[in-house]
């Protein structure tokens, strides 16, 4: 076996394979193809002289000597990595990080942490997707996300979250079906109430607080996109609950107001990254994004 002959980037690569499932995955992650990856583990498995992968129907998976190889390396990588990076100038990092955010906390606070990582880390590049809640920690658990911004508490095995902070809810509809209720011109059974998607922690947030306003049977609609619900309420679609800090412009032009004067409680915006994490890097922007502080926004009085 020649040592020198075997680069970082031929374990990352298997590191990479192991914890995402797929060569397909690991590939993705890395910013590379399919065959590029292959090709690396053939490099890997010619240098070692073992095989590290064996095919099981339309699968690879690894062998004992492959997954023995993983576990020494993953004893080790953190510590490589560690060693790598200049802990002092972390301008010089450089790479791309995957980001998760929902739409609420994209609003609440993806900007400020956009601009706190130029500042501190200028090389990095973000690739940021908005998804809902559900499908960010899905992609965080499967490694397709580094970090995700979203709804809590997020509390299950394998994601550790840091608080960011609050995001208070207001009940909303337009002026003239705010007129309507006030004048109790709209039979409660006859009221169309929106919600974010089933998916979604606002949709269970908004039914129970419709319990609490007594509309155990109100009808709710779903729409997985908060800007098109927003213009569902102002052309007096119905009722919604909507995150504050979303629609002060609306709230302040006149084109929706507030209804019931019981709202929920404000909803708890958090980080997350997988418990396993090691990459140092990944571990300090976790730190950026807990820094971070939503700005308080003041509901105006109900109807």
């Amino acid at each position: 076996m020649v040592m020198n002959r075997i680069a970082l980037y031929h374990l990352e690569t298997l590191l990479w394979i192991n914890r995402l499932g797929s060569f397909s995955a690991a590939a993705n992650r890395l910013n590379t193809t399919q065959p590029g990856i292959s090709a690396r583990i053939r490099e890997l498995e010619n240098h070692l002289g073992i095989p590290l992968f064996a095919r099981q129907g339309r699968n690879m998976i690894l062998s004992v000597q492959g997954r023995e190889l993983v576990r020494r390396c993953e004893q080790v990588w953190p510590s490589l990595q560690q060693a790598l990076l200049n802990p002092v100038d972390l301008s010089s990092v450089a790479g791309i990080v995957r980001i998760g955010s929902g739409e609420i906390a994209a609003a609440s606070c993806l900007s400020a942490f956009v601009n706190a990582i130029r500042q501190e880390m200028p090389g990095l590049s973000l690739e940021i997707e908005i998804d809902l809640t559900s499908k960010l920690i899905d992609g965080l658990l499967s490694g397709a996300a580094d970090l995700v911004f979203a709804i809590g508490p997020v509390e299950m095995p394998g994601i550790k979250t840091r608080r960011i902070g609050e995001v208070e809810l207001i009940w909303l509809a337009s002026p003239s079906l705010a007129n309507m209720l006030e004048q109790r011109l709209v039979p409660p059974k006859d009221l169309l109430f929106w919600s974010l998607a089933r998916s979604s922690p606002m949709h269970a947030i908004m039914h129970d607080a419709l319990g609490g306003l007594g509309y155990h049977d109100g009808k709710i609609n779903t729409c997985n996109d908060l800007h098109s619900l927003i213009d569902i309420i102002v052309s007096s679609g119905g009722v919604s609950l909507f995150p504050l800090n979303m629609v002060g412009e609306k709230i302040s032009s006149g084109e929706i107001v507030r209804v019931f004067d019981q709202s929920p409680p404000p909803i708890l915006l958090q980080a997350a990254i997988r418990s396993a994490e090691k990459d140092p890097i990944i571990l300090h922007i976790f730190e950026i994004a807990h820094a971070l502080k939503t700005e308080e926004v003041s509901a105006p009085a109900a109807r």
